[in-house]
């Protein structure tokens, strides 16, 4: 439980120097150049990020059940990752309308997944992975609605670019359903539906 904790925290603090140090920040990419800077929070992040995934494994084997999900919560949270693939689709480009109206979709896309993982999950391991991203993602979506808009107020919406994000969305949430999730993760969604 400690290497899953342990990369969570890295992995989370390194993309969180928006939300709790946003003038430290700006200082230290003065200093060091964006470039320089977005490398070196990528490194950290894919750091925390393997530190996760290995803890969150090993957590996985030996953890506490704190509550039974009713059948309902499995359904509703397919459904509601079904929005967590078409807002995170819609983050680019600027001109989609989801991007447009929503302005930080793939925020609210982390959101949406880590309520849906926590409707769906009755672990120790689970609660503290998908809260601790779900507070993450009301954080950064806070702070991110304090910063100037990304989204130019007279850009034109394309409806091109808005379908072709609503059906990437939806092709890569099946696929998911139906193969990526059983394959990471080693949990198919369709077969905890009928437990």
């Amino acid at each position: 439980m400690a290497l899953f904790i342990l990369g969570l925290i890295i992995f989370l603090g390194s993309h969180s120097t928006r939300i709790f140090a946003e003038p430290w920040r700006t200082q230290m990419v003065t200093k060091l150049g964006e470039k320089k800077w977005k490398g070196i929070c990528t490194l950290v992040s894919i750091f925390g990020f393997v530190l996760l995934v290995i803890g969150y494994g090993q957590a996985r084997q030996d953890t506490v059940l704190l509550w039974q999900p009713p059948t309902f919560s499995i359904h509703l949270a397919l459904l509601l990752n079904l929005f967590t693939f078409v807002f995170l689709a819609s983050s680019a480009p600027n001109n989609n309308a989801i991007r447009v109206k929503l302005k930080h979709p793939m925020i609210l896309s982390v959101k949406i997944w880590a309520l849906a993982h926590l409707l769906a999950n009755g672990t120790l391991v689970d609660a503290i992975l998908f809260g601790a991203f779900l507070i993450w993602a009301v954080l950064d979506f806070r702070a991110a609605r304090q910063r100037p808009s990304p989204i130019e107020a007279n850009t034109v919406i394309s409806l091109k670019a808005t379908g072709i994000a609503i059906v990437s969305g939806i092709v890569v949430w099946l696929a998911f359903v139906l193969w990526i999730h059983q394959w990471l993760i080693g949990i198919s969604p369709l077969a905890t539906m009928g437990r």
